[in-house]
């Protein structure tokens, strides 16, 4: 899998200029027109074991909005795999964008209520899986595992500045440990928690990294105060925000992640957590097939 390239784009703000920093934006959503973002770099290593194993079928999980559901169901296309999604939830009917461009891209949704949704990691359900699909690759939900750290820590391979801090938002935590990993400790890494409650992240992702090199790192650390309310969910003034931000810089984010994400770096850069004269690198993880969802059910212009 070779994608496009990711570039860096300067942000150029007054805010920016009176507190003397630099931010750049990591364009990681310009690295495939459906397969973008993290889920490139999740999905690259993973497709070449499945393709090792002798697959022919990926099979993984998701919400009725995932950005993993979609991105999977967009890879087994491009790539010559069949696609299963088994979506939390009742039968959405008709489909949403999400949902309807899985099943164009020919994925297979199955729904599973949200107790059976809870037991997908146990053994006895995946045992109960690949007795049923024998063909099949099982990808967690959210594509995240120790293949997709792999991928991820590629990120920060073609970042050629100084940089003093990193930042990426989180759900998983595969993405972050990743560039956690890539590191190595040469720069601070900042994530920004879309979870509420996300402190239980820390762990994961500490166990991510560990698992991938048996190393562990403290130059990093987790926001955990701008998720709006919880997973998917958003008040005005992160919409706002996000308005504001596409028309002065041209550049679309998303609700879920990417928004909040640089909300919450430009709060900690009113507030004065960076220093004077440093570079900041804020990843766009992509996502944004789900923007135009989002925006039609609420009425928003994004």
């Amino acid at each position: 899998m070779t994608p496009a390239s990711a570039s860096l784009q300067l942000i150029s703000e007054p805010l920016l200029q009176e507190k003397a920093l630099t931010l750049y934006l990591k364009r990681e959503d310009l690295l495939h027109p459906y397969i973008s973002g993290n889920k490139w770099r999740k999905l690259k290593y993973n497709l070449a074991e499945a393709k090792n194993q002798g697959k022919d079928t990926l099979l993984t999980f998701g919400g009725a909005y995932s950005n993993h559901i979609a991105a999977v169901s967009a890879t087994g296309q491009e790539f010559n795999f069949k696609t299963i999604g088994f979506i939390r939830g009742e039968p959405h009917v008709p489909l949403n964008s999400t949902l309807q461009f899985a099943q164009n891209c020919g994925m297979q949704l199955h729904y599973l209520d949200r107790t059976t949704y809870r037991q997908k990691q146990e053994p006895d359900f995946q045992e109960q899986l690949i007795s049923k699909y024998p063909h099949a690759y099982l990808l967690p939900e959210g594509g995240t595992n120790v293949l997709a750290v792999k991928g991820c820590t590629e990120i920060i391979h073609d970042i050629n500045i100084p940089v003093d801090y990193i930042c990426c938002a989180a759900g998983t935590g595969g993405t972050l440990a990743g560039i956690i990993a890539g590191l190595q400790g040469k720069a601070q890494v900042l994530g920004f928690s879309a979870l509420k409650g996300g402190k239980f992240l820390e762990a994961d992702i500490a166990a991510l990294v560990k698992e991938y090199n048996g190393q562990e790192y403290d130059n990093w650390q987790l926001q955990t105060d701008y998720h709006f309310g919880g997973y998917a969910k958003v008040k005005p003034e992160l919409i706002a925000f996000m308005q504001a931000f596409k028309e002065n810089h041209h550049i679309p984010l998303e609700t879920i992640y990417t928004g909040k994400m640089m909300y919450g770096i430009y709060d900690l850069i009113r507030q004065d957590f960076f220093k004077a004269g440093n570079t900041i690198i804020a990843i766009h993880t992509g996502g944004l097939q789900g923007l135009a969802g989002f925006a039609e059910r609420f009425g928003l212009a994004l």
